[in-house]
């Protein structure tokens, strides 16, 4: 019997090894070419390739709840005091955002029900405006279609990220993304990045024990938001394991994609586009209503309310001479708040989704004949 367990562990070993290899390539080919979030769609892209060609991609479970936490401490970072100070000074503004966002999640899970079929965790997911790690991670604990979820998320991610920073360089309003910042690993900064690992593992493991949805990547990420907002800690996770991290969230979504036909394929396309279709029209006239309400710039508020990635709005801010606060304090609302409110939502409507399909298969059960009656 040890023998074909052995041989298992081996093939499993070579299987997780190509598939982190695949998707390094793949990340690393948009990451270094400077595209937002790059090492996280580039493997989403490679490994789903790999995936659809009939490679056998695979991530073990053990790896995959690491990867939840480490993205979250990363997630985190993005916290500062000054941005913190930002969300208090536009009260008004984030209001209308939150409100963007929230109308938003409820009308692209209802265009994906409504047009295309879907059920409504998967929808809901799927129309979540931001946070694309967060998304992928509860999709896979609740066992969400990560295929359809990855395809429509990660359009809106290329779209935002990659069109509209080309689309403005057409004009000569921004150049080439430059890399993103990140601290270097030294010893003067290890005392504090072993405080942010623990810690922020620690209540990761709390979060998940206690069966919080999305545990392991919500509580990492609040306990380092915590911990940098209030300037407790200013180290952060070393560019090489935040963008492994990266690397390896983008191999658990793209190694869903195994034994997809192309027809639902190009359902999942379809979608994707026409619930990106249905959250830019509302993010427009939610941002037209505030210029009209605000003596605001048109190109802060569209910027700050595009639902895409926090690093490709900053940069577009800075390359455009935006204030990078505000920007930057409506894009950490939106993002902490799809984290908040997503996953309480998402398990509520699996739960109902639960109960339905047991009532239902009951009341589907022939009724057995009894016995006539003896005395």
């Amino acid at each position: 019997m040890s023998a074909p367990s052995g041989t298992n562990r081996l093939a499993d070993l070579r299987h997780l090894s190509e598939t982190l290899g695949v998707a390094a390539m793949g990340g690393a080919a948009l990451g270094l070419a400077g595209v937002p979030a790059g090492w996280l769609s580039g493997s989403i892209l490679a490994v789903a390739g790999a995936a659809l060609a009939g490679r056998p991609m695979f991530i073990p479970t053990l790896l995959m709840r690491a990867i939840f936490a480490l993205i979250g401490i990363s997630l985190g970072a993005v916290v500062t005091p000054e941005t913190l100070h930002g969300m208090a000074t536009y009260p008004l503004s984030i209001v209308v955002l939150l409100l963007a966002m929230t109308v938003i999640s409820v009308s692209g899970a209802g265009y994906l029900q409504l047009a295309h079929g879907w059920d409504k965790v998967d929808a809901y997911l799927a129309a979540a405006p931001g946070g694309l790690s967060q998304v992928l991670a509860l999709g896979a604990e609740l066992g969400g279609d990560l295929r359809a979820i990855a395809i429509v998320q990660s359009i809106r991610v290329v779209v935002i990220a990659v069109g509209l920073p080309a689309g403005l360089s057409v004009f000569g309003l921004v150049g080439h993304a430059p890399p993103r910042a990140t601290a270097p690993l030294s010893i003067a900064v290890l005392d504090e990045l072993a405080i942010l690992v623990a810690v922020s593992s620690v209540v990761a493991i709390i979060a998940y024990r206690f069966r919080f949805p999305g545990g392991l990547l919500f509580g990492a990420m609040m306990s380092s938001a915590i911990l940098h907002g209030s300037g407790m800690v200013h180290a952060i996770m070393p560019w090489w394991v935040a963008n492994t991290a990266m690397v390896a969230m983008g191999a658990v979504t793209g190694s869903r994609f195994a034994n997809t036909p192309l027809r639902l394929l190009l359902n999942f396309i379809t979608a994707a586009f026409g619930s990106f279709a249905v959250a830019v029209a509302i993010a427009a006239l939610f941002a037209a209503v505030l210029i009209s309400l605000l003596s605001l710039r048109a190109a802060e508020v569209m910027i700050a309310f595009a639902p895409g990635s926090v690093d490709a709005m900053m940069l577009l801010a800075l390359a455009l001479n935006l204030d990078p606060v505000y920007v930057g304090a409506h894009h950490l609302t939106r993002i902490f708040f799809v984290s908040l409110t997503m996953p309480l939502v998402a398990r509520r409507t699996a739960r109902s989704l639960k109960i339905k399909s047991k009532s239902k298969s009951k009341a589907a059960k022939p009724l057995t004949k009894r016995p006539p009656f003896q005395d």
